[in-house]
């Protein structure tokens, strides 16, 4: 693998205008497509092989006029004086309901008046407005038009609120959060560097790459039904890993100059090392995202598929284009600057002239100099961090948050308490029962004693009489529950509906609606879960053991990832769902997470949690192949890496914080796991918590059987085999390790060398 990626940075090197025309043509020639493409079709939120969604499906065939996936909307009036039934305040209801159903795009309205949905006492109604598209269909005239009748009907003696999916406004696009990611990245990347046009490639080139995946993607979106929010997990990915993985490669390019090799040798040897590196990140990380489609979730998968690509397109780049640009650059990219040497008149080693020879020691050799010396104080305390910060994972809570988790300044929540207020808590999340009699069965007598036995079922508030399609053979009824949607009364309701005695001998009942469909996802991924994690872990497992020829390092980067998804969870229930420093990241009013939440952030973050394992690890293995004592190679690996590792990581960071902006909780939601486990990832377990372990087990990490390392292939990651390419400088020894004690073995394991 490194000859080869050495080979191909050396290619890219020499012919650097024809491999950076290629990839200009490639990004101007796939704009010119999308350009051209149809949008986007609506996101496809279907859940195959449900309950609820095999309900929804009977509903869109036999009563297609209903609209089942069709946007809605329930204006509630509450009169402020007397009753909705007295005459001044009915006719400014009529009034709204005629204007509701003159709107745009709006199939049915209901009139209060003739349904009956006026409360017991007389002070509150609802009309309830079903559109004939979707809610991603419905257009800013149908929201304004709704939003304009409401404000009207406020005129009158009336308290005039709205909830429902057709209220709320379209996401937010992602310039802005992404232009926050890009301006920190700038910041960190110009001090990592020191330069601008260093720190300006992995920009452009990450910029590069999002832009190709993204008109991909929409050239595709057609084709292969990909739904709307596709590429935002692309685009978020996409920016962060392009932006790390041409850091690493950068980097590695200016300390090979610093070694004294040419510019062509030096990129060539980082693409050979470095670039081994990304390719193997990437692969872990592809292999996360492309193994989202086991879940069985239609949306999920789309967007894993797409982010797959980008993160492949980001290695691509990484190995291609970034030599050519280096050698574009030519002598405005300096070598790494060597630290600086120590203060006149600090004690510290002389060569024979009297001078100091010692480079003072960074943080990241003074950090990993204190972890190699008290390895097991640190491991334990660092896990027991992480471990109390997932505590909160346990009291975990999924869901599709609705009107009743939105502020209370909104019409929404407005609205939404109205209705529990006047009508009960259920009737915010009515369950819809679709019976059907397809085996010749009478399904009017089936639809009557379902409803007679849902009726006297406890928790069930009201049931609505039976209403049938033309051919008779199927009949809908709503039946409001007696207890809140997210409740777990209401949720042992549902399964009480689902029992098999809840059917007659001659139909079969399905139950579906909001509450229902939660359950269903809920209990989807919870299948689901563990046989992705076997999947995606043991494929990585197995990698792992060709990237570092070792059984116990890739055992030990599993445990780890374990460890910051567990308290990555649990920051996002502590936050999300208890509420714990809410508003300091804009969680107004704290409800259940996302239900596709956990499955899409092990996905994720077992991804970017093997990018920092392979870098920072790989340096590790290579100082260990060059000189084979652990201590020394753990600290030499953590010196040369632990800079670029950590703006690597803060990049990362704030890509995925940026995306907290969003108006879109799920978006929201996911920005804040997502940077909060990689923060837990990178800074303790990658950086602290790994060379803690590897000191203690000292060569024990590096072992591999004999019978198994005949049947593991050599991919050569640390560049074993460009020994012979170009001139071979030594490198100087690790800051705080003097090169005279070069020859000197730790007593202990895990004791430092001094």
């Amino acid at each position: 693998m490194a000859a080869f990626l050495f080979k191909t940075g050396k290619f890219s090197f020499r012919w650097r205008w024809l491999v950076t025309v290629l990839w200009a043509g490639l990004l101007v020639g796939a704009g010119v497509l999308a350009s051209r493409a149809d949008a986007a079709p609506p996101n496809d939120f279907s859940i195959p092989g449900t309950e609820a969604q095999q309900a929804y499906d009977l509903l869109a065939e036999r009563f297609p006029e209903i609209k089942a996936d069709g946007a809605t909307a329930r204006v509630v009036f509450k009169a402020d004086d007397g009753k909705v039934t007295d005459p001044d305040q009915k006719h400014a209801v009529d009034d709204a309901v005629r204007a509701l159903g003159e709107a745009p795009q709006v199939e049915r309205v209901t009139n209060p008046y003739e349904t009956g949905s006026v409360s017991k006492d007389g002070t509150t109604a609802y009309a309830q407005v079903s559109y004939g598209v979707t809610v991603n269909e419905l257009t800013d005239a149908s929201r304004e038009a709704l939003m304009d009748t409401v404000e009207e009907a406020r005129a009158s003696a009336l308290t005039v609120e709205t909830g429902g999916n057709a209220v709320s406004e379209k996401a937010a696009g992602g310039h802005s959060s992404e232009a926050i990611g890009l301006a920190v990245a700038a910041v960190v990347l110009v001090i990592t560097f020191g330069a601008l046009i260093a720190a300006g490639l992995p920009l452009l080139t990450a910029l590069l790459g999002v832009g190709v995946a993204t008109c991909v993607i929409k050239v595709l979106s057609a084709p292969l039904d990909l739904g709307g929010t596709t590429s935002v997990l692309a685009s978020m990915l996409g920016l962060a890993v392009g932006i790390d993985y041409a850091l690493f490669v950068v980097s590695r390019y200016r300390d090979e100059l610093a070694r004294g090799r040419s510019r062509e040798d030096a990129a060539a040897h980082a693409v050979g090392t470095a670039g081994s590196a990304v390719v193997f990140a990437g692969l872990t990380v592809v292999i996360a995202l492309a193994a989202l489609p086991v879940v069985g979730i239609p949306v999920l998968s789309q967007m894993g598929l797409a982010a797959a690509g980008t993160v492949a397109l980001a290695v691509l780049i990484a190995v291609t284009l970034i030599p050519a640009l280096l050698g574009i650059a030519g002598g405005r990219i300096k070598p790494a600057r060597p630290r600086p040497r120590r203060r006149k008149g600090h004690k510290g080693r002389k060569d024979g002239a009297g001078s100091e020879t010692a480079p003072r020691p960074g943080p990241g050799a003074r950090w990993v100099r204190f972890i190699t010396r008290r390895p097991l104080a640190v491991l334990l305390l660092g896990a027991t961090a992480l471990i109390t910060v997932a505590v909160p994972a346990a009291s975990l809570e999924l869901g599709l948050p609705g009107d009743e988790s939105k502020p209370t300044s909104t019409t929404q929540r407005r609205a939404y308490d109205l209705l529990a207020e006047s009508f009960g808590p259920g009737f915010n999340g009515p369950l819809t029962a679709v019976v059907r009699a397809d085996g010749g069965g009478d399904a009017q007598a089936a639809a009557r004693d379902t409803a007679a036995r849902m009726q006297d079922t406890d928790g069930v508030a009201t049931v609505t009489p039976p209403r049938f399609n033309e051919s008779k053979d199927t009949a809908v009824l709503t039946v409001v529950p007696a207890t809140a949607p997210g409740s777990k009364e209401t949720t042992d309701l549902v399964h009480t509906l689902r029992a098999p005695e809840a059917e007659g001998d001659d139909a079969q009942v399905l139950i579906a609606g909001t509450t229902a469909m939660n359950i269903d996802v809920s209990q989807k991924l919870a299948e689901a879960l563990l046989p992705y994690i076997a999947l995606v872990v043991g494929l990585a497992f197995l990698l792992l053991i060709a990237v570092f020829r070792s059984i116990l390092v890739p055992l030990k980067a599993a445990l780890g990832f374990l460890l910051s998804i567990a308290a990555g969870l649990g920051a996002v229930v502590a936050v999300f769902q208890w509420g714990w420093l809410g508003a300091l990241f804009g969680v107004s009013v704290p409800g259940p997470v996302m239900s596709i939440m956990p499955i899409f952030m092990v996905g994720v973050v077992f991804g970017l949690a093997m990018d920092y394992e392979v870098f920072l690890v790989t340096r590790m293995r290579e100082a260990y192949v060059a000189d084979p004592r652990p201590v020394r190679a753990v600290v030499s690996g953590f010196d040369h890496s632990a800079r670029v590792v950590t703006a690597a990581a803060v990049i990362m960071i704030a890509v995925f914080a940026g995306f907290m902006g969003s108006s879109e909780q799920m978006v929201k939601t996911i920005g804040f796991g997502l940077a909060i486990a990689v923060l837990f990832d990178a800074f303790v377990v990658r950086m602290t918590l790994v060379p803690a372990v590897l000191a203690l087990l000292g060569h024990r990490a590096w072992w591999l059987p004999r019978w198994l390392d005949r049947w593991v292939p050599r991919v050569d990651v640390e560049g074993e085999s460009l020994q012979g390419s170009g001139p071979a400088p030594t490198d100087p020894a690790p800051a705080g390790l003097p090169p005279s004690d070069t020859t000197a073995a730790p007593a202990e394991p895990y004791e430092v060398l001094r």
